[in-house]
């Protein structure tokens, strides 16, 4: 059990170590020169992937393994400390945040804030509105902040008010670098593997949300990929899309919103007209995991939008021409009250969702 352990755990350690290397950065300069990295991506890295290390150091001992990041100040690092407390593997990055992955599941606790208590996340499992081939459960309707993301075409322009909540995603993820990331087995089939590997409960929470990741993934139908890397990413997109494109995500000054009113201030129709678009969105999974389709009739948007208490969004929305093969009883139907074909629906991205359009 032991050296069992201390596999799995080895593993997670030379992961996040090759991350540190930042290897999907490099990637992406040498595949995407010039091209910005949007926040959600950078926010999909792991804490020093975009910095220079200034020191890592790896301990493999009696208590365990210990990868530790220091950037010259005390708190400023990232350390993950293996076998030094009950249940797994437990990651501690700059600002505070917790990462535990052991018997109970995956989990994230982020920091109180003015003195609060610590907020533990989870995600249960359900349908994302954000494919279009899945049923909205009727509990959707009610308690999920996506549904105010959805819009006619017609209520995109300057001076439209809309009720919106642009909520901070729970899920923190990180991207492997693609050499671990393929050698971690994603299939249904493997699934009894995966959960094992990761000390899922196959009955837990945790393991129906995995489980539900991967079959979604398996869905036949529409031209997607889910990408297990960055580097992934990159290559479904610009097999689709040509090497000249453009990253595109949602970005607020704050970090969570209250549900309020924002004011459209301005709309940029983004891309080169030729109504081709790829859509990745985060899934739930143990580390990050998009679920990218490439769409074929869409238009994409910055828009620019401000809140009753002052806040500025920069927000991507996406324009469905065509939703005649959307499922009848999708979110979106039933929010807008529309028929599938009737008319354009549009929709904000989340802030983890990313949208590549190809560059004029």
């Amino acid at each position: 059990m032991e050296l069992k352990f201390l596999h799995i755990l080895t593993y997670l350690s030379l992961a996040l170590v090759a991350s540190h290397a930042a290897l999907p950065v490099t990637y992406w300069t040498t595949k995407l020169p010039n091209t910005p990295m949007p926040k959600a991506i950078k926010e999909s890295l792991q804490p020093s992937g975009l910095t220079e290390d200034k020191s890592t150091s790896v301990n493999v001992g009696k208590g365990g393994v210990n990868v530790g990041v220091n950037k010259g100040h005390p708190s400023g690092g990232t350390n993950v400390n293996v076998g030094g407390h009950k249940g797994g593997v437990k990651v501690d990055t700059p600002g505070g945040t917790h990462v535990g992955v052991g018997k109970g599941g995956v989990g994230v606790t982020t920091p109180g804030h003015h003195g609060k208590p610590p907020v533990s996340v989870g995600v249960r499992p359900g349908p994302s509105p954000f494919l279009y081939n899945y049923a909205a459960k009727d509990d959707q309707l009610n308690d999920n902040p996506n549904v105010a993301l959805f819009f006619l075409e017609k209520d995109l322009h300057q001076g439209s008010n809309m009720n919106l909540q642009f909520v901070k995603n729970a899920n923190g993820a990180s991207f492997l670098p693609r050499e671990e990331a393929d050698s971690i087995p994603f299939s249904s089939e493997k699934m009894p593997e995966i959960l094992n590997q990761f000390s899922v409960d196959p009955d837990s929470e945790e393991g129906q949300i995995m489980k539900q990741t991967v079959q979604e993934c398996e869905e036949p139908g529409e031209e997607k990929y889910c990408a297990t890397s960055l580097e992934s990413m990159v290559d479904f997109t610009t097999s689709k899309l040509g090497n000249k494109v453009q990253p595109l995500s949602t970005e607020t000054q704050n970090e969570n919103t209250q549900m309020q009113k924002y004011t459209i201030l301005g709309a940029k129709k983004m891309g080169n007209n030729n109504d081709k678009s790829v859509v990745c969105h985060k899934q739930n999974y143990a580390y990050a995991v998009f679920y990218c389709h490439k769409t074929e009739t869409t238009e994409s948007y910055m828009v620019s939008l401000v809140g009753a208490d002052g806040t500025k969004v920069k927000a991507v929305a996406v324009c469905h021409k065509d939703t005649s093969q959307w499922n009848p009883k999708h979110l979106a139907f039933k929010v807008l009250k529309v028929t599938p074909g009737s008319v354009p629906v549009c929709h904000f991205l989340p802030q983890d969702h990313i949208v590549w359009v190809p560059k004029n």
